[in-house]
């Protein structure tokens, strides 16, 4: 899910709470709960019931998509596995 000038999910608005925390990883259960704002409820819901992960990057910041492409760690990934992990700083 490309983004403009935010590079992930973060746990407050990064362009208002300089001290916001960056997710690398969310279930999508604890995106919904959190009420983190990813994407439309209904269609987090959707993903979840699909089983369909979601990456949620800035598409703005030059060479982003190919990173994404061939398979770097990128942004924040939301997917039904167990691990909910902010990121320091």
């Amino acid at each position: 899910m490309a983004k403009n000038k935010v590079d992930g999910v973060y746990d407050s608005d990064p362009n208002k709470n300089p001290n916001a925390k960056k997710f690398q990883h969310l279930k999508y259960i604890d995106a919904l709960n959190l009420r983190l704002q990813v994407m439309d409820a209904t269609a987090l819901s959707l993903c979840m019931e699909n089983e369909l992960p979601i990456v949620v990057f800035d598409l703005f910041t030059p060479g982003t998509l190919a990173q994404l492409l061939t398979g770097k760690p990128l942004g924040t990934v939301v997917s039904k596995e167990d691990s909910l992990v902010a990121a320091a700083g």
